[in-house]
């Protein structure tokens, strides 16, 4: 480093040289300092040990796939549970030497395995006897005794402790309350085998923002050290990276799990999105993957059913699928009650399903009545609202978390259903069409309602865009159909009426009586009498605003 005519040193006025430059990420970049005892003021001693207590090596350099980190970091997970008993049987014993080096024991614990008040002993502030100079530079002898891990190697590396401190809370606070005098320059960290290189991938890149390893095991290695010695730059660093690598399910599922095996959760979380991303749109239509999904833990449920996208007929086929996997994983009826009212539960939109389906939840013996009671309670108060109410509410609940009023890309619209059964059985039915679904009925296309029911037989409305057969123009139609084939016969009084806006009255369209055989439906290829351009005209009479109301009153004919 050079600096032109200054007397004193200040870094907001040096001059670098033109090959010391920032990085890509706009950080300085410090490569050339890195282990260079003449921009060091720090001696960094890392002690290597064993990874488990029966002396193997679980170093993740060996994993081809994350389905090997995976495991491999389960195992390390359950070999540090045993040390750690191990190690706690050495508490009692009485150390009194002076300090002379800082020791930091950094044995692998994740938060997911550990008590919160525990978390801290993943790293551990050690006392031991001053070095007489008789010992050698890679002496394994520590103040560990008996059946310890054993040091395997020792590797030094001069170290500024500026530069680690501005990245590291971790090492900001080792640096400023650690070292009592100012000659002991000298810090130990011991680690695990595992973890040596991604401790010295992590090193490096608190220099230069930048890591050499690309694999996904690797990059969650070094995440996983960055987690442990606070290096929240390098955390967001490798999330990126491993945002941009191919995903597969088993990936996702991994990235997933992120949040509770790491202290700095909020680093992680565009990994998490993106994997919650993956997942929704591999899975968007879990009926053509169902056995494959069906497999997937809860966290993967969650993430495919909190999607807007799902391409599900109707949110009642979401809640049976949200009973078929609970039954299946949480046989235990107490479990499946606890996971269906804290996680999987608010995942069901109950707003957009049928009233004949709120119904069988109040008596399904899986849900806590209370729970269901008041999700049904909330969905009737949520139908009975006006649709620019409707829209209101889920435009406020689109800015927090939850997502229980946004309706979903469904196969079938949900509709708004009123009964009455006196003075005799009669029902009548709303529809909302949006100015972009009508728009991709053009040309053949047809939009399908939910099914509704009446005097025991299941109806539903479809919209189409047809050809006039006699003007040969495309223009709106809407139909009346019933769910029964066969031979079954019912007779129905119906009327068809449609409004714009929701100041005005329906305006009736069409009416008639109809006996409904084998399937057929009724209905008019051309219900406002006027070529499909009119209709979509931005002043048309018959939608503006974008949302036409359309409305089949339905009465059992005796």
């Amino acid at each position: 480093m050079k600096y032109q005519n200054l007397d004193l040193f200040d870094p907001r006025t040096a001059v670098m040289d033109p090959e010391y430059s920032t990085t890509h990420t706009g950080e300085p970049d410090f490569a050339f300092a890195f282990d260079d005892v003449n921009f060091s003021d720090r001696i960094l001693r890392i002690e290597i040990l064993g990874d488990s207590i029966a002396g193997g090596s679980n170093s993740s350099g060996g994993c081809s796939s994350l389905a090997d980190w995976a495991r491999n970091r389960k195992r390390r997970r359950e070999d540090f549970r045993k040390e750690n008993d191990m190690y706690h049987s050495f508490a009692a014993l009485d150390i009194t030497a002076c300090p002379e080096d800082q020791i930091i024991c950094c044995n692998q614990i994740d938060s997911e395995d550990a008590d919160n008040e525990n978390q801290d002993e993943a790293v551990v502030a050690m006392i031991e006897e001053p070095n007489s100079g008789d010992e050698g530079a890679n002496s394994d002898d520590s103040t560990w005794n008996c059946d310890s891990p054993r040091v395997m190697r020792v590797k030094t590396l001069n170290i500024s402790s500026p530069i680690l401190a501005a990245k590291s809370p971790f090492f900001y606070k080792l640096f400023s309350n650690g070292m009592r005098e100012s000659e002991q320059r000298q810090v130990t960290l011991r680690i695990n085998a595992s973890e040596e290189a991604a401790l010295m991938e992590l090193l490096k890149f608190m220099y230069r923002n930048m890591l050499t390893t690309t694999t996904a095991p690797g990059l969650l290695d070094v995440l996983m050290a960055a987690d442990k010695f606070e290096v929240a730059s390098c955390m967001k660093y490798c999330s990126r990276l491993l945002c941009n690598l191919p995903m597969t399910p088993e990936s996702a599922l991994l990235y997933l799990e992120l949040p509770s095996s790491v202290l700095m959760a909020d680093a992680v979380r565009p990994l998490t999105d993106a994997a919650k991303q993956f997942l929704a749109a591999r899975y968007k239509d879990i009926t053509k993957f169902q056995e494959e999904v069906m497999k997937l833990p809860l966290a993967g449920i969650e993430a495919i059913l909190s999607s807007d996208d799902l391409q599900v007929a109707s949110e009642d086929a979401v809640y049976d699928f949200v009973l078929k996997w609970t039954r299946a994983h949480y046989p235990l009826i107490e479990e499946r009650r606890e996971i269906l009212s804290s996680r999987l539960g608010r995942c069901i939109r109950f707003p957009f399903m049928s009233c004949r389906k709120l119904r069988k939840v109040l008596a399904c013996n899986d849900f806590e009545h209370e729970f269901a009671s008041k999700l049904v309670l909330e969905a009737l108060f949520f139908k009975a609202e006006a649709p620019h109410r409707q829209r209101t509410q889920a435009a406020e609940e689109s800015a927090s978390s939850s997502r229980r009023f946004v309706e979903r890309a469904y196969k079938y619209r949900p509709v708004k259903v009123v009964e009455f059964e006196l003075p005799r059985q009669q029902c009548i039915v709303y529809l909302d069409l949006k100015r972009d679904e009508c728009a991709n009925l053009f040309p053949s296309g047809r939009v399908y309602s939910q099914a509704f029911h009446l005097g025991g037989q299941g109806f539903f409305l479809s919209a189409h865009c047809n050809m006039d057969q006699q003007s040969s123009f495309h223009c709106f139609g809407l139909f009346l159909g019933m769910q029964e084939k066969g031979s079954v016969s019912f007779t129905v009084d119906y009327e068809f009426a449609a409004r714009t806006t929701l100041a005005e009255e329906y305006v009736s369209k069409y009416k008639g009586n109809y006996t409904f055989t084998g399937g057929k439906a009724v209905g008019y290829r051309n219900l406002f009498a006027i070529p499909w351009t009119s209709f979509m005209a931005e002043d048309s009479l018959y939608f503006i605003k974008g949302v036409l109301h359309l409305r089949a009153e339905l009465t059992i004919r005796h």
